[in-house]
């Protein structure tokens, strides 16, 4: 196994990759409850299956592809139906008025992944780690960091919306706010839910001080024990969840399509639209997690890896659809595993095996409070923020890119729309400093072919 995964190579052991794994799918445990409720939501009659069938197909797309990627690739990164992404496959296709169908949407996501693949093979989609400066790409990693800890606090009810009653806006419009204003409050200190996290927040923090290794897998095994002894865990819903100990296989649908149906719908918007998030969010989440683990150290065998770890990322879009479900893309909460000392393919296969292992464990998932691992989450931000320090905030060329990268992120909540501002504002940028000869920043050819997609997809298109 040592000569496998080249664990002395990497300064890593047995122990630490399978403590690192298990973290990792703590902190990634909830998509297995999340993605089929939000599938479902919008499914009726004849368009799908129920939520056990969606729990299957999001369990064993999880678990294979995610144990292909440590295999494979020897990347500890895991995969999984994406946030956001199946949102959008909820709300905005299968929340059309019939007009796009759940088989229909499968199908939009399944072409999206064939397109990936041809991205990959070509080796467009590696080319952009050339492409890109070192310090968007360390930009990128502290975005995501600040990304993933707002899902924290947000999952955890640290954070909450200000609704004012007298203010009649209409859903999904857009208003500016007066500086005096604010959508977001601190969330109240006597929910359990907040209480969690900040116990698990306090406990994580002192077993990292204490140089504990586990710490954030002890902060979220903690963090559950003392949701349990605050009344957040509620036993009862294992009856009425409706969820099997043992799995029915036969409730998945394998491959089923609809090819003619979105020929006559007009679905191309929604594929670009799949194939334009998916593309930043994958190539963001890769980038930043090789960065923390000290892939990228080497920048070839670095560029080889990541290289390798897209082609599966590919595969993941349309095996996921093949089986059932949405999107299937590399996962942030991998820098979970990350943090904890994960840095070889050994960390994704025990994610891996512990998804597969979740299937025969449904009735447990309901027991984990998101709170329990919001704690982690938050944590994993802070480690990712080391990456700042790499960034010279002296060139402007460099810093104004790197900070809307940064701030974007978690402001829009979209891994996308910060990568996206970032190369824009770096190309026009760096071509005015070196036209005038203020800036030796060349911008890469491909820098130019990412900020006219850009441009054309918000133009377009619109923004998430």
């Amino acid at each position: 196994m040592d000569r496998f995964f080249k664990l002395k190579e990497n300064g890593t052991n047995i122990r630490t990759e399978i403590m690192a794994g298990i973290t990792t799918f703590m902190a990634m445990a909830y998509i297995l409850a999340v993605n089929p409720n939000v599938l479902t939501a919008f499914r009726s009659g004849a368009t799908g299956g129920d939520w056990n069938q969606v729990f299957l197909a999001t369990a064993i797309a999880a678990g294979v592809m995610t144990i292909i990627m440590g295999l494979l690739v020897n990347f500890p990164v895991a995969l999984a139906p994406g946030m956001g992404l199946n949102a959008y496959f909820a709300a905005v296709i299968l929340g059309s008025q019939g007009k796009f169908t759940f088989e229909m949407a499968l199908t939009a996501v399944f072409i999206s992944g064939i397109i990936f693949l041809l991205l990959t093979v070509t080796k467009v989609r590696q080319l952009m780690i050339v492409a890109v400066p070192d310090a968007l790409k360390h930009a990128i990693t502290v975005g995501i960091g600040l990304f993933i800890a707002l899902l924290g606090i947000k999952n955890s009810g640290l954070l909450t919306i200000a609704v004012e009653t007298n203010n009649d806006i209409a859903a999904h419009a857009h208003t500016k706010l007066k500086y005096f204003e604010t959508i977001f409050s601190l969330g109240s200190l006597h929910d359990p839910e907040v209480q969690t996290v900040i116990f698990g927040l306090i406990l994580i923090a002192v077993l990292m001080v204490l140089h504990v290794r586990g710490a954030i897998l002890y902060g979220i095994l903690g963090s559950t024990i003392f949701a349990i002894c605050v009344g957040l865990v509620d036993f009862n819903s294992l009856s009425a969840s409706g969820t099997q100990w043992v799995p029915d296989f036969r409730q998945i649908r394998f491959a089923d399509f609809d090819f003619p149906g979105i020929m006559s719908t007009g679905i191309i918007t929604v594929i670009l639209t799949f194939t334009f998030v998916e593309l930043f969010d994958t190539f963001g989440t890769m980038v930043g997690t090789a960065n923390r683990a000290g892939i990228m150290k080497n920048k070839q065998e670095g560029t080889k890896r990541v290289g390798k770890a897209m082609l599966v990322d590919a595969i993941g879009v349309s095996g996921g659809a093949l089986l059932g479900t949405s999107t299937v893309t590399a996962f942030v909460e991998s820098t979970a595993g990350i943090a904890q000392g994960g840095r070889t393919g050994l960390t994704a296969v025990t994610t891996g095996v512990c998804f597969l292992l979740s299937l025969f464990l449904a009735p447990v998932v309901f027991l984990i409070p998101g709170a329990a691992t919001s704690a982690a989450l938050i944590v994993v931000g802070v480690l990712m923020m080391q990456s700042i320090r790499e960034i010279d905030f002296s060139d402007m060329v460099i810093a104004i890119p790197a900070f809307l990268t940064i701030v974007l992120m978690p402001f829009t909540f979209s891994i996308a729309n910060g990568i996206s501002f970032g190369i824009v504002t770096y190309v026009v940028l760096a071509t005015v400093g070196r036209a005038s000869g203020k800036s030796e920043h060349k911008v890469h050819w491909l820098m130019w072919v990412l900020a006219i997609l850009v441009l054309a997809r918000y133009l377009l298109i619109g923004a998430e």
